[in-house]
């Protein structure tokens, strides 16, 4: 059964001015390669795909993560890959950077999700858990700042 993982966001401030869910996808990521999972970020678009490619360079500052992009890097992929839109997350585990409905959600072991601060992207979060959960999901909420 799929497991999946909404964390609640808050207002802590992020290093230079980078949005909440981003920072935090990253020390998600950089959580998940410490235990040697393998895992895709799934992005809305390439550019964003690109800019979250390069954010991983930098945060967690005292971290390295293996990463590329999809279709770039050894064969087989490094650990963390990266993708976007259509494209399949090929690893069991997803990290859902995209705020975007994830097709057919019980392919994989474990998804990541957030919940924003916005309340638009809050209600766009609450519309994920349903359709997750309808589809049979195992469902957790957890607020970020009791991450460890």
């Amino acid at each position: 059964m799929t497991q999946v993982i909404f964390y609640q966001l808050d207002n802590a401030a992020t290093p230079a001015a980078i949005p909440a869910e981003l920072a935090f996808a990253c020390d998600v990521v950089a959580k998940c390669y410490r235990t040697n999972q393998k895992l895709t970020v799934l992005c809305a678009d390439k550019a964003s795909a690109e800019a979250f490619d390069e954010l991983l360079w930098q945060l967690p500052a005292d971290s390295f993560i293996a990463h590329n992009l999809a279709g770039e890097g050894p064969v087989g992929g490094a650990p963390v890959e990266i993708t976007w839109g259509n494209e399949s997350a090929l690893r069991a585990t997803v990290v859902n950077v995209a705020m975007q409905d994830i097709p057919n959600p019980n392919r994989y072991k474990m998804i990541f999700d957030f919940v924003p601060t916005d309340e638009t992207a809050k209600q766009m979060a609450r519309e994920r858990y349903k359709t997750f959960k309808i589809a049979g999901c195992s469902m957790q909420f957890q607020k970020a700042a009791e991450f460890n």
